[in-house]
């Protein structure tokens, strides 16, 4: 038996899917879709490891999965393994973007020592189109300044429960903020434009991201001042903070190993 462990780095359109996680027969998840790809490229019931489960419409451009194929004696390439899985793929928005053999005890989860996410909100009067359920669409101008103001007082190590969702399963509420940027750019040429929150940590509670771009955008509003979000975080008490942005606008965009 000649067992090789196989990294997978992964785009998906989110909007179809109830999330990462594999469901109920029936429920359509990202993983289930990449593991009927796996089965139907080699005949195994194979389970994917994942570096972070996105929850239903969210978005991915470079997620990350891990798992052991026994193909025998056979060769295969990093390559055709991309290819054939993206072959078993089609009409679904999920792709490979690159498969790599990895040593044995590499973990997709474990081993990720950054995770980088982008949230892309719109603020223009007109309704967005070719962008629906890729954009939140705020029907304002933010306070971009403001709002980055705000974003400082969420960096470093902090107890993030005002951010964290009342479900979430982590064991600590204590998490590290590396980056937290705010950019904004012309998205049509009539003044609508678009702002991208930057957000990197190692690991992030569950709903932490929409929560924190949630929150600010009541600073962008004017309805909180940017030292409102130091007086959310050291409250430890979610219902001190801001509503939950929805999934449209978050991408998990890059993870990083050492």
């Amino acid at each position: 038996m000649t067992i090789q462990r196989w990294k997978l780095t992964i785009e998906y359109d989110g909007r179809p899917f109830s999330g990462w996680q594999r469901q109920e027969v029936g429920i359509p998840s990202v993983q289930a879709a990449l593991e009927e790809a796996l089965y139907k490229f080699c005949q195994q019931r194979i389970t994917l490891y994942v570096a972070g489960r996105t929850d239903a419409g969210v978005h991915a451009r470079g997620q990350v999965a891990h798992f052991d194929l026994d193909y025998g004696d056979r060769p295969l390439t990093a390559y055709d393994l991309a290819k054939a899985l993206n072959a078993h793929l089609r009409g679904v928005p999920v792709v490979v973007l690159q498969a790599e053999a990895v040593a044995a005890d590499f973990h997709a989860r474990f081993m990720a020592v950054n995770k980088l996410y982008t949230y892309r909100v719109l603020c223009r009067a007109a309704p967005t189109t070719y962008d629906r359920g890729l954009i939140w669409q705020i029907w304002r101008r933010l306070d971009v300044p403001a709002m980055q103001a705000g974003a400082v007082y969420l960096l470093g190590h902090h107890d993030f429960t005002t951010f964290r969702d009342s479900e979430c399963q982590a064991k600590s509420p204590f998490k590290t903020l590396d980056r937290l940027d705010l950019e904004m750019l012309p998205y049509d040429g009539c003044g609508g434009i678009e702002i991208r929150f930057h957000v990197e940590g190692r690991s992030f509670l569950h709903h932490q991201v929409r929560n924190m771009v949630g929150t600010l955008a009541l600073v962008g509003e004017g309805k909180w001042q940017p030292q409102d979000m130091q007086k959310a975080l050291v409250a430890c008490d979610r219902t001190k903070g801001g509503p939950t942005a929805p999934p449209d606008g978050l991408s998990l965009v890059r993870i990083d190993y050492p």
